[in-house]
């Protein structure tokens, strides 16, 4: 159910951005008239969908990976490779988890916003730890099944 509202979440967001460039573009050049604001909402929407796809890309293991020796290297010596990269996968996104949830709750307690809309920062660094958090369950997830088959 998460990754659906996730998906979804994805979806409406790049959509949003899509007419959001359409509607400024066409305003700019055709009526004189850009969106105001148009370039926060969409840095803010871009983090966002950013975001909101990394635990779903974590879940599926579709992050981008160099494979140059895996597939030469011994059954033994793959899973220990698969084991290494959700290890170190699971420990940075912790990390950043903890790290976005920190200058979440700094942006929240100085009530930092943008310049042209005020809109408020810490709704995003809080998404954005919550995903990093959950793309870090899915690493120790994957991390568990690693040790389960013997690396």
């Amino acid at each position: 159910m998460l990754d659906l509202g996730l998906g979804l979440g994805c979806i409406f967001l790049l959509a949003g951005l899509t007419l959001l460039t359409l509607v400024d573009v066409v305003g700019r050049y055709w009526f004189d008239a850009p969106v105001r604001g148009a370039f926060e909402v969409t840095q803010l929407m871009l983090g966002a969908l950013v975001f909101a796809a990394l635990p779903l890309t974590t879940k599926a293991r579709e992050h981008v990976e160099v494979d140059l020796f895996y597939f030469i290297m011994p059954p033994v010596v793959q899973g220990f490779m698969r084991f290494i990269s959700a290890l170190m996968s699971m420990a940075v996104l912790f990390i950043l988890a903890w790290r976005l949830g920190v200058r979440a709750h700094e942006l929240a307690a100085d009530a930092a916003v943008t310049n042209a809309l005020s809109l408020p920062f810490a709704p995003l660094a809080w998404l954005a730890a919550a995903c990093a958090l959950l793309s870090g369950l899915y690493a120790l997830q994957h991390l568990s099944t690693a040790l389960r088959r013997g690396y």
